[in-house]
């Protein structure tokens, strides 16, 4: 008995039915918390502060100091993207600096793998938001985190870079806010300014001299709109006679601009040219840029609640005024640029000598030493005159075309450094005019100034054959043309060799190689109309001879004899080889 109570007393367990001991009776304590547990209720405390930091940078260096909290981690440097830039966190170490910077951006945006002394498990991984990339953390440790690790880590990542996207987003409101207030601010004393002015000298003067200063400056378009916006509150914007935006200052700006209707533009233009001053056309106020009569532009103000009064309309004409002395000067250096490139591409295509051709062609920022094709355009509805010339040299400078530029009497000449796109000019010039009705012609490749002259005469043939084809507008490439190339006059030798070669030249190459004679039984196939037995005995083969030696030219060749177009060319280039040419040799 003294025993099991000695046992009972030295923590044994009672005997069933047994009294209690008092701490016996008191509830059982809890269980201390699970590493796990306690680290995702750090996490989920650490994402609660960094969603309530406005700060990115402080944003960034909380992460940074509680990486232990998710796993065996340390935080080897952080970066935020600034500007296009990433810029490293004041909490980066300095040993290894340099080299964790240019791993990260050698990433280029993407999660990678960072090895550093003594650290054997390491990463760099992106803060991203809807946004983008808005940084990085680089991560190491002295082992392999585990899986619930690792799961640890990427949510503590997502839940920083969330962070800071509402950050970033908050500061754009800030900034956004902050630049209404300054731009008012500008309004507001652009318009203390002007009441200033106007009481020295006149509404009118104050405004007359302001748009006179403003030209005076070279400040250009974008210049006359910034003061006729701080004017007049409203948003202010040019366009080109043709509708497309060349400066918009103001709010609301469309992004993109809406691409204009040619038609929709001429009627617009045509019933503002009928009244006096400027027009409202549904939300805008508009006037014409005009100097000796023709239209330069399109000059207005977006007053959608319908605020402009007489002073409004004061400065928008003024503004208009100062705006054509700028836009005249534009056209004059235009036309100056014009007339060098036309001099120049007219003694190109008379025949000019190299070294004068190569200096003017550098004086007017063109490179001639590269091959160049001559391009030749038509419009059945445009006078070929200096504007139309512009309009061209416009389009083609909108596909990316760089090129040398003459007029001739019923079409306009480009000397291009490269082959254009078989529509996107003749899309380009649809879009400029408002008509498909166009015709343009294209040279095969000249590499010497020596060819230019010839190669224009190919550009010509080109635009022929497509006026005179079922499908009229369009663009036609002269080594497109097949069987049209040897027709018509001014045709020589060399023009008759290149048919011969493009269409028989590997049959000539395999004749010579295996002293075959391939390009002498198809002859002999056409001379005979296509008739097997006649051909055969002509040749003095068996027929399934004859047979093999087709197929092997097709083979060869890669034109198909049952292709009607194929046919006639193959059959015209073996009887020019044959008879012009001399045959063999």
């Amino acid at each position: 008995m003294g025993g099991s109570r000695a046992h009972d007393r030295e923590g044994g367990f009672p005997q069933t039915g047994g009294r209690l001991p008092m701490a016996a009776r008191e509830e059982p304590r809890p269980p201390p918390p699970a590493p796990a547990d306690h680290a995702l209720h750090e996490l989920l405390a650490l994402c609660r502060t960094l969603f309530d930091t406005p700060d990115e940078g402080e944003i960034l260096r909380l992460a940074m100091d509680h990486i232990a909290a998710v796993g065996p981690y340390s935080a080897e440097a952080g970066f935020l993207k600034v500007g296009g830039d990433l810029v490293p966190s004041p909490r980066n170490g300095q040993v290894h600096a340099s080299a964790v910077g240019r791993r990260v951006r050698e990433l280029a945006g993407q999660d990678g793998p960072v090895i550093l002394p003594g650290r054997p498990w390491g990463r760099a991984l992106g803060l991203r938001g809807l946004e983008g990339l808005h940084g990085y953390l680089v991560v190491t440790s002295l082992s392999r985190p585990s899986k619930a690790e690792r799961s640890l880590l990427a949510t503590l990542v997502r839940h920083t870079a969330a962070a800071l996207s509402v950050a970033f987003a908050h500061r754009r409101r800030r900034e956004d806010a902050l630049e209404l207030r300054r731009l008012k601010e500008e309004r507001t004393a652009l318009q203390r300014q002007l009441i200033s002015v106007v009481a020295e000298l006149g509404y009118q003067r104050g405004v007359h001299a302001l748009m006179a200063d403003v030209v005076a400056s070279g400040g250009g378009e974008e210049a006359v709109t910034r003061a006729l916006h701080g004017l007049t509150g409203l948003p202010a914007l040019v366009e080109d006679r043709f509708g497309r935006l060349r400066s918009w200052t103001g709010i609301s700006r469309p992004d993109p601009y809406p691409e204009p209707d040619p038609v929709r533009q001429d009627e617009m233009l045509h019933a503002v040219a009928r009244e006096v001053g400027p027009v409202r056309i549904k939300d805008r106020l508009i006037t014409l840029v005009r100097r000796r009569g023709e239209i330069l532009g399109v000059l207005a103000l977006v007053d959608v609640r319908c605020e402009a009064d007489e002073h409004t309309v004061l400065a928008l004409e003024y503004a208009a005024a100062s705006l054509a002395l700028e836009l005249a000067h534009l056209r004059n250096v235009a036309e100056v640029e014009l007339r060098l490139n036309r001099e120049l591409v007219d003694d190109l295509l008379a025949g000019t000598g190299e070294a004068s051709a190569y200096a003017r062609s550098e004086a007017v920022g063109h490179d001639l030493h590269r091959s160049h094709y001559v391009v030749v355009v038509q419009w059945s509805n445009r006078t070929v005159d200096d504007s139309f010339a512009q309009t061209v040299g416009r389009a083609a400078s909108a596909v990316g075309m760089h090129s040398l530029l003459t007029r001739r009497s019923d079409h306009v000449v480009l000397v291009a450094d490269d082959r254009p796109h078989a529509r996107a000019l003749y899309e380009a010039l649809a879009r400029e005019t408002g008509t498909r009705s166009g015709m343009i012609g294209v040279s095969a490749p000249s590499d010497s100034l020596d060819d230019i002259p010839h190669r224009y005469e190919e550009a010509q043939r080109a635009l022929e054959v497509r006026r005179h084809s079922r499908e009229r507008y369009g663009t036609t490439f002269f080594d497109e043309l097949g069987l049209y190339r040897i027709l018509g006059p001014g045709n020589d030798y060399r023009e008759l060799e290149t048919f011969v070669d493009e269409w028989l030249g590997q049959l000539i190459d395999y004749d010579s190689r295996h002293h075959a004679t391939m390009v002498d039984t198809l002859s002999r196939y056409f001379d005979c109309g296509g008739n097997y037995d006649e051909t055969a005995e002509s040749l003095a083969i068996h027929r399934s001879t004859l047979r093999y030696r087709l197929q092997r030219i097709r083979d060869i060749s890669g034109n198909d004899l049952a292709d009607v177009e194929d046919r006639l060319n193959l059959q015209v280039a073996t009887r020019v080889w044959k008879i012009i040419l001399g045959g063999p040799g």
